[in-house]
């Protein structure tokens, strides 16, 4: 069995990695909350409670992103595992639980290595681990980092081609300059005919968009409140959940779900010993989900380097994804 290799080996790297990314969560949070429009980034969604949290809203009835893109991977699994072609090194930006990739790694079984990066260390050691125990013969080089700025591959990655695996939408968390902003940084890391398997989320019916977002269960709003809880226990935060609600609708000016935190009451709240007021329906911005359509999705693709070799969409018209091609230099 090959065990997942981290890139920080050493205990006190991992220490010190530790209290950079706490300084980072306690500075974004303080200087997000100190906006007239308080926000706080939505990478900080995802500790491994906000994790196991995303992975529950993934098998709600309304949440139609991943079914249907699952379908669409299973699909159309042979044909992209002839594009990625033998000897790849895989690398999946925001790995979360990895129940995509493997229908990658069962298409594909002759990859050189599997990069699973993930800003929660936690959940993707874990991962990482029931990865290397299924898929014995698989070199699994797990990496701990915000894939949204630029991260170093391990060793065993850098060298021959490499495929970047970004399921789920995720990019449709970006501002249109940040999305370019990703697309060019793994254009960079993943060099010249490199590959990049992406999902993106398509524009539909608004009431299908607020069902996913707003599910009956109410998945979703424990997952946006756990960042309030989180804050409590890794920055000294004093919030009260019951006193906030979660609030998801769709802008069609903008093309996006737009998610906030609401307080439901005036009131006031700490975060390491600063102070925060809010009045009664005051929001936190926490989450953006943006839609596109094929071409528009597309543009924005080539503006970043790539070329498109395949889209993909489903019946229903409801998710797309596409094979894109890192242009020569």
């Amino acid at each position: 069995m090959t065990q997942p290799t981290q890139r920080r080996s050493r205990q006190s790297e991992q220490d010190d990695d530790s209290q950079i990314a706490l300084s980072d969560f306690q500075n974004d949070v303080i200087a997000g909350l100190s906006q007239a429009q308080k926000s706080i980034p939505c990478k900080y969604l995802y500790d491994q409670r906000g994790s196991q949290l995303f992975d529950a809203i993934c098998r709600t009835p309304e949440y139609y992103p991943t079914r249907t893109e699952i379908a669409l991977l299973k699909e159309h699994a042979h044909q992209i595992a002839q594009f990625m072609g033998v000897g790849a090194h895989l690398v999946e930006f925001g790995s979360g639980s990895s129940i995509k990739v493997r229908i990658l790694l069962d298409a594909a079984p002759h990859l050189a290595s599997y990069v699973p990066v993930d800003i929660s260390h936690d959940h993707l050691m874990l991962a990482a681990a029931a990865i290397a125990k299924d898929y014995p013969k698989l070199k699994v080089l797990p990496v701990t980092a915000d894939f949204t700025q630029p991260f170093t591959l391990p060793d065993g990655a850098t060298r021959g081609h490499k495929v970047g695996f970004f399921p789920g939408s995720t990019i449709g968390n970006f501002t249109g300059a940040e999305a370019t902003a990703f697309l060019q940084n793994a254009a960079h890391m993943l060099g010249p005919g490199g590959g990049l398997l992406i999902g993106a989320d398509l524009k539909k019916d608004p009431a299908i968009l607020n069902a996913a977002y707003n599910d009956k269960a109410g998945v979703t709003s424990s997952f946006s409140l756990n960042l309030l809880r989180r804050i409590n226990r890794e920055i000294g935060g004093t919030f009260d959940p019951a006193r906030f609600r979660h609030d998801a609708s769709y802008n069609p000016e903008t093309g996006r779900m737009e998610i906030f935190l609401v307080s439901r009451e005036e009131q006031t709240a700490r975060v390491n010993g600063h102070t925060f007021a809010f009045k009664a329906g005051e929001r936190i911005h926490t989450e953006n989900s943006h839609k596109y359509e094929i071409g528009e999705f597309q543009n924005m693709a080539r503006e970043a380097g790539f070329s498109t070799r395949k889209a993909w969409v489903d019946e229903k018209n409801l998710f797309s994804v596409h094979y894109l091609e890192v242009n020569p230099t």
